[in-house]
C-alpha cells in the first residue's frame, strides 16, 4: 500500500512536522523532528531518499535527513554550512548538487552532495546575481538553471554542467521582466516547454517558452491570480529578514504572492497570496502554455508555502500566522479547491513537501 508523507517546516519552533496523508485526504499528525531556529525552505532529493532543510538564522546551514519509507520518520545525517541566509534550496536532477539562492546577499551557491546524502561543507561556486535572489531551479533536462531576482525584475539564465556541478552564464545572461513584477518562484512544465514565473508584487504568473537547444526564455504572456474586484494594490520589494526598511510603508493592502505549483498532469496551476490568505487556481493550456484564471479559495493565514500531492488529488497549505495546516481536495475536472480541512500545525510554518512511496 502506498505511503504518502507530508513535511512542514516550522520556523518559530525550529522543527519539521511530519504527517501521513491518506487517500481520502485525511492527515494524520506524526512526530516532529528538531532542526534549528528559523528553519525555512525544504527540498526532496530526486530519489526521495533524503530531505534537506535550510536554516535562516546564524549559523546558516543546511540539514540533511534520511527518510524512512514506511513511517516517514527523519533520521538526521549531518548539517553543512551555507554562505548566507537562503529562502530557497533545490537539487539537480541527479541529486548530486544542492543549489541555494540568497535574498539577503544577492547570490547563489552550489554544493556537492554525496551518495550518502550529506552536503559538502565547501561550496563549489558562489555567484553574485541581481538584487534579492529568491529561488533557483534546474530544468527537466538538467542542463539549464534559472534564478529570479525580485529586486531587479530579472531572471538570470545559466547553463549547468552535471559532471562538474558548475554553472556558467548563458547568452544573454539575463531575461528582463516588466518593472514591478518581483519574480519569486517558478515551475517548469513536465514536457520542459514552458516556465511559469510567479510575480510576488503583482500576483501574476508569466509564461515563458523554454528553448530546448539554448535554454533561453522567451516571454509569451501573463495572467493575474487576483479577482477583478480585489482591494489589493501592487506591492514593493521588502527588506531582507531582520533588516529595517529604508522607506517604511503601510502594507495592509500590498499584493504579496508566495508559492507556485502545478498538478502532476500539468492541467492546473496554483499560487498562494499572503495578504488575502488565498490560493488562486488556473487552467493550463498544454499546447500554448496559456493560463486561464479560475478563482481563489481561502486557506491558512499568510500562506507562504504549499504543495500538491503526487497523485494530484490534494493540496496541503500552511500559514506563517496559523497554528493549523489545511488539506484542500482538488476537483479533477475543474481544478477547483474544496474548503480546507484543518489539522494541528506548528508556529511560523512556511514550507511544505510531500513524498509518496509505492
Amino acid at each position: 500500500m502506498a505511503q504518502t508523507h507530508v513535511y512542514v517546516s516550522n520556523a518559530a519552533d525550529g522543527d519539521i512536522g511530519t504527517y501521513r496523508l491518506q487517500p481520502d485526504g485525511t492527515l494524520q499528525p506524526g512526530a516532529r523532528f528538531k532542526a534549528a531556529a528559523v528553519v525555512g525552505p525544504l527540498a526532496l532529493s530526486p530519489d526521495r531518499r533524503f530531505l534537506y532543510a535550510a536554516v535562516r538564522a546564524q549559523p546558516y546551514a543546511v540539514h540533511a535527513y534520511a527518510i524512512d519509507r514506511a513511517s516517514g520518520a527523519l533520521q538526521p545525517l549531518a548539517a553543512a554550512p551555507l554562505a548566507a541566509s537562503v529562502p530557497y534550496i533545490s537539487l539537480d536532477r541527479s541529486g548530486r548538487y544542492l543549489f541555494a539562492a540568497s535574498y539577503q546577499s544577492d547570490l547563489v551557491s552550489v554544493n556537492a552532495v554525496g551518495a550518502d546524502g550529506r552536503v559538502a561543507a565547501q561550496p563549489l561556486q558562489l555567484i553574485p546575481v541581481g538584487r534579492n535572489a529568491h529561488s533557483i531551479c534546474v530544468d527537466a533536462s538538467n542542463r539549464y538553471v534559472y534564478v529570479p531576482t525580485l529586486g531587479t525584475d530579472q531572471i538570470f539564465q545559466f547553463t549547468f554542467d552535471a559532471r562538474s556541478g558548475r554553472l556558467a552564464s548563458n547568452t544573454p545572461a539575463v531575461a528582463q521582466m516588466q518593472p514591478g513584477t518581483g519574480p519569486r518562484h517558478f515551475v517548469t512544465s513536465a514536457d520542459n516547454r514552458f516556465v511559469y514565473m510567479l510575480g510576488e508584487l503583482l500576483a501574476t504568473v508569466t509564461t515563458f517558452a523554454l528553448d530546448a537547444g539554448s535554454g533561453l526564455l522567451r516571454e509569451l504572456g501573463a495572467a493575474s491570480g487576483l479577482p477583478r474586484d480585489t482591494p489589493l494594490v501592487p506591492g514593493a520589494p521588502r527588506a531582507a529578514s531582520g533588516a529595517r526598511e529604508t522607506a517604511p510603508r503601510n502594507r495592509d493592502h500590498d499584493i504579496w504572492a508566495a508559492d507556485i505549483h502545478l498538478t502532476p498532469d500539468g492541467g492546473f496551476l496554483y499560487i498562494s497570496e499572503r495578504t488575502s490568505s488565498t490560493l488562486a487556481a488556473f487552467r493550463v493550456n498544454a499546447q500554448t502554455g496559456e493560463l486561464a484564471y479560475l478563482g481563489a479559495t481561502p486557506t491558512e493565514s499568510q500562506p507562504r508555502g504549499f504543495a500538491v500531492s503526487p497523485d494530484g488529488r490534494h493540496l496541503v497549505a500552511c500559514g506563517e500566522k496559523s497554528d493549523t495546516i489545511s488539506v484542500h481536495a482538488i476537483d479533477a475536472a475543474s481544478g477547483a479547491l474544496a474548503p480546507g480541512r484543518k489539522y494541528p500545525g506548528g508556529n511560523g510554518a512556511n514550507w511544505v513537501e510531500i513524498v509518496s512511496f509505492d
